[in-house]
C-alpha cells in the first residue's frame, strides 16, 4: 500500500525549517571543535620563572630561553 495524499512540495516546504536547523547546529559544532583545536596547540608556555619544574620526573631543570 502506498500512503494516501502524498505531496512532494508540501513536505519539502514543511521540512526546510528543521532541516536548516540541523545544518546550523553542526555547523556550530564543527566552529567549537575547531576553536578547541586552536587553543590547544596555540597555547602559551609558563615565562619568567628562572628554573622550571619537569612535569614528568618533578625535577628542577633550567628554563630553555635564559
Amino acid at each position: 500500500m502506498s500512503a494516501p495524499k502524498t505531496d512532494m512540495y508540501k513536505q519539502e516546504n514543511q521540512q526546510r525549517g528543521p532541516m536548516r536547523g540541523m545544518v546550523f547546529v553542526v555547523g556550530f559544532a564543527l566552529s567549537l571543535v575547531s576553536l578547541m583545536i586552536w587553543l590547544s596547540r596555540n597555547g602559551s608556555t609558563p615565562e619568567g620563572a628562572e628554573t622550571q619544574i619537569d612535569g614528568r620526573t618533578g625535577a628542577e631543570a633550567p628554563a630553555e630561553g635564559n
